[in-house]
């Protein structure tokens, strides 16, 4: 019992690791771009390449683990984790940074899946709540840590490496997390005959590519007709995919992304949700900081303390959420969308009516707001969206949805870079960068509208309560039959 738990704290560590560097970036980004001499586009690949790789690669992570061994593929996973947050440490220019983030957002996609698997293999249905919970405050401070800690390494020149410390700090952490797993975590791996949809891959790689590179890279290079070229094969390819992975679901079932969990209203209801909120969230924070460190003059550590209050909303919206959620189910996700939306327009608002003189204490309310509603959405989505699928289906349609929700992410950096970017174009001024941030800000309202809107067609209270009884009552069947094929004949 006590190594289980020894084990559970390593895979927390890892989980913490990777929710840590997906917050901690921002506000090193101005610090990189002055050492670097980054580009705008190279900025908004740092944050979007990660994600990016890490969403494509996420569900095959999954099924690699099930194959040759969770245990196995989380230490792969860590290893070359730690190795990417190296080189990103390492980098010496942008490019370098640029490709290293791929790396570790690509083993970041082998190591985060077994996570929640090894924690199933080693926990019966009654006792994950607990190691679920657990997961969720982990979650919650690593939102909130990340910015804060971030802003601290760049701000006070941590052991005289300046923004590099937000990567090194990674190495110590994975090579105690590879020792301690390969200890204490036991080996596992899928009973059933799992099969990987490497076409699949490929086909939604290149897709993503084709459209994040062309909106990241276009204004760069004049918007050539290469990149329109791009741009529009994108969707082209998608079509191809789709039609693949129908064609596969409809063969062996092993599709990487089943369209049969489509045919469900409230299941796609819930994929445009996750989608839409994750798109406002990257492109968000990233013209935030860059505004505030580059043309208001913020410390590294100012810069994150004014972000601080959105990550204490979400941290006080996550205790409304839990108990709200399965009594209020979509009406509390929309609810969260326009407290979201609430809290972007009124920071909008007081950028332009501050002008130069705003400081960190005018966007508490609004910072808190937006947090606040940012959970409220997000607790109860999962249980809400997956109301109407099948349990045979719950893994695969669980793991899409956290797909959607990193290529959402992806996506919104590349497209409030475009606006951005292209409204500051080569003048870094103050009134300029002031003019791009409530340019770009209707980005991830838009994205958010969107998201209250298909927030309508999610299942209902009273689908989301048959769903859960319905779990419990396979739960149940499985250990029974289980036991039963225990009893020596």
């Amino acid at each position: 019992m006590r190594l289980r738990w020894l084990a559970v704290v390593v895979l927390l560590f890892a989980a913490f690791m990777d929710l840590l560097d997906t917050t901690i970036v921002n506000v090193a980004l101005p610090a990189i771009e002055k050492d670097l001499s980054a580009t705008a586009a190279q900025l908004e690949w740092i944050v979007s390449g990660y994600v990016l790789s890490f969403a494509v690669l996420l569900i095959t992570g999954g099924r690699l683990g099930d194959i040759f061994g969770r245990k196995r593929m989380f230490l792969i996973g860590v290893t070359g984790f730690t190795l990417a947050s190296a080189s990103c440490a390492a980098a010496t220019s942008g490019d370098m940074l640029v490709f290293s983030r791929l790396v570790q957002g690509a083993f970041g996609a082998m190591m985060i899946p077994q996570v929640l698997s090894i924690i199933q293999v080693m926990f019966a249905p009654k006792e994950r709540a607990g190691v679920f919970g657990a997961l969720g405050a982990i979650s919650g401070l690593a939102a909130v840590a990340g910015p804060l800690i971030g802003g601290i390494l760049v701000t006070y020149n941590a052991f005289d490496l300046g923004w590099r410390s937000v990567f090194i700090i990674n190495v110590p952490v994975g090579v105690l997390l590879f020792v301690a797993a390969a200890v204490f975590i036991p080996e596992s791996r899928s009973v059933k005959r799992v099969g990987l949809d490497l076409l699949g891959v490929v086909l939604i790689s290149a897709t993503l590519f084709l459209l994040v590179f062309g909106l990241i890279e276009g204004r760069d290079l004049g918007w050539p007709l290469g990149i329109w070229i791009m741009i529009a094969a994108s969707p082209v390819l998608l079509a191809v995919f789709v039609w693949q992975q129908g064609a596969r679901d409809r063969k062996s079932g092993s599709a990487l992304v089943p369209t049969s969990l489509f045919h469900s209203r409230g299941y796609s209801a819930g994929v445009i949700t996750s989608f839409s909120f994750s798109a406002s969230i990257g492109g968000f924070f990233l013209i935030l900081v860059l505004y505030l460190q580059i043309g208001l003059g913020f410390t590294a550590i100012a810069a994150a303390l004014a972000t601080l209050p959105f990550s204490i909303g979400a941290l006080v919206g996550s205790g409304i959420a839990v108990p709200l959620g399965p009594r209020l189910g979509k009406r509390l996700i929309l609810l969260g969308a326009l407290a979201q939306i609430g809290g972007y327009l009124w920071i909008a608002y007081i950028v332009a009516a501050q002008g130069n003189a705003l400081v960190g204490t005018n966007l508490i309310v609004p910072m808190t707001l937006a947090g606040l509603g940012l959970t409220l959405l997000v607790v109860p989505l999962t249980d809400v969206a997956l109301a109407q699928t099948s349990i045979a289906n719950a893994g695969a349609a669980s793991g899409v949805l956290g797909t959607f929700q990193q290529v959402g992410s992806a996506i919104g950096v590349a497209v409030v870079g475009v606006v951005f970017f292209g409204i500051v174009g080569t003048t870094f001024a103050p009134d300029v960068l002031r003019d791009a941030f409530l340019g770009g800000i209707w980005v991830p309202i838009t994205a958010l509208c969107l998201a209250a809107v298909a927030s309508f067609l999610l299942p209902s209270v009273a689908q989301v309560a048959a769903h859960k009884v319905d779990a419990e009552l396979a739960i149940e069947r499985e250990a029974v039959e289980n036991a039963e094929d225990a009893i020596p004949v």
